[in-house]
């Protein structure tokens, strides 16, 4: 296969991953969704958060069986099956009209289940036509899409729910979200077997952690018995439940500055949330994941602090919420990009799939934290405080790791240089 051609197989592959993920953001109009229920249906306030949070539950525990199957029959399939459920589960709480357990099912698990298979097949497929310097940039490209996704699609559920009430906005996501999904994933492919790419940068950065191939490719059962792997669930679950938190609290926190505009500051946090998708990967293919990691956890372990003290300003809050949504997004394009280069590409998307079990622990903890707190205080600042440590820890994590890779790499060169000076000694 001739490089151009693979380097342009490889872009529109990225792109379709980017799309796919634009559309499965659909979990994201669930605030919208909920707020525009009428009154006579009936349900309670936490009937109308168990749909969104099942969802995020069921997504989180599909990528693993979704990883699998990208493995093993390809992302496009894989991808298909998750257009056809996403669809089909608008469709069926489209259907169900004031029905609880409707939405439940369709939204909760078919839509969790659609959205875990389209995300597990968007990025393994895109980062394996690209070599290992570019892994964190098209990482971060194909994944972008889906912290973007609310900035179009909030405000075009608002006018949907309000030209058309709840029910038929649903089934027209679900048929439009079917047809765009199942489209785009006719595009994704993985390159041949024996395919490896050219990487005209590796001369200039033959130490990189970013760059350097795994000693050994790694299934999901000698991954777990790793330190490494745990090392980076951990620092996976501090990360992902200091911005979840903040994600679910954006909209109140702004109101006391923004009143009735506090949802620009949820736009804010998604402007940030893709952007740094792109930025950490940017930079993580040159310093390295884990120092990247290092700056995120150390910047958002201050920032996550100032809307306690910044809430009235309605400026300082915002350039926060995107500093922290930034950050929040670095690890959606870091932790895959270091579960490719520590265990490598064979088993990428079972690998990722185990590894992405940590965001839903993080989902789970943290934000449920927050709730209990301001329960029984009337604010939320203890947990901002919890996510600030949860932070710091991160970041020594990062640095220990990091310490623990290098002290591995000298001696494997150390190893190296020893049999090739065994193998210069005559034999006799």
């Amino acid at each position: 296969m001739e490089q151009t051609e693979s380097v342009n197989k490889g872009w529109r592959v990225t792109f379709a991953g980017t799309g796919i993920n634009l559309a499965l953001g659909v979990l994201y109009t669930w605030s919208v969704i909920k707020a525009a229920i009428p009154v006579d249906w009936g349900w309670t306030a936490a009937q109308k958060s168990d749909p969104y949070a099942l969802a995020c539950f069921i997504f989180a525990i599909s990528m693993i069986p979704a990883g699998r199957l990208q493995d093993k029959i390809g992302p496009r399939w894989v991808a298909t099956i998750g257009g056809a459920m996403i669809g089909i589960g608008c469709v069926i709480a489209g259907l169900a009209g004031s029905s609880y357990l409707g939405f439940v099912v369709g939204f909760g698990i078919c839509g969790g289940i659609g959205i875990g298979f389209g995300y597990a097949a968007a990025t393994p497929a895109a980062v394996k036509w690209f070599p290992a310097s570019q892994t964190g940039l098209i990482a971060g490209l194909v994944v972008a899409g889906f912290g973007l996704a609310s900035v179009y699609i909030a405000p075009l559920a608002q006018a949907l729910l309000n030209a058309f009430g709840v029910s038929k906005t649903m089934m027209i996501f679900g048929v439009a979200f079917f047809v765009i999904v199942v489209g785009l994933s006719q595009l994704l492919r993985n390159p041949p077997a024996d395919y490896k790419p050219i990487d005209a940068k590796a001369h200039l950065r033959p130490t990189d952690v970013a760059a350097a191939k795994p000693p050994v490719e790694m299934n999901w059962k000698e991954m777990i018995r790793t330190t490494n792997f745990w090392m980076f669930w951990t620092m996976y679950v501090f990360g992902a439940a200091a911005g979840l938190m903040v994600i679910g609290s954006a909209a109140s926190m702004a109101k006391a500055s923004l009143g009735t505009a506090a949802f620009y500051a949820v736009v804010v946090l998604s402007v940030g949330n893709a952007g740094g998708r792109i930025l950490a990967g940017v930079i993580s293919d040159r310093i390295g994941r884990q120092w990247t990691l290092f700056v995120a956890f150390m910047i958002q372990s201050m920032v996550v602090l100032i809307p306690i003290y910044f809430a009235d300003s309605a400026v300082i809050l915002l350039v926060a919420l995107m500093i922290i949504g930034a950050c929040y997004g670095a690890n959606l394009t870091l932790f895959p990009s270091a579960t490719k280069d520590q265990f490598g590409m064979k088993s990428f998307g079972l690998n990722y799939g185990v590894m992405f079990t940590a965001w839903g622990v993080g989902g789970l903890i943290l934000p449920r934290i927050a709730g209990m707190v301001k329960d029984l205080t009337g604010k939320e600042d203890i947990a901002f405080y919890i996510a600030s440590g949860l932070m710091v820890c991160g970041a020594l994590l990062a640095i220990f790791n990091q310490g623990r890779a290098r002290g591995q790499r000298a001696v494997v060169q150390r190893s190296g240089q020893l049999d090739h000076l065994a193998s210069q000694i005559p034999k006799l």
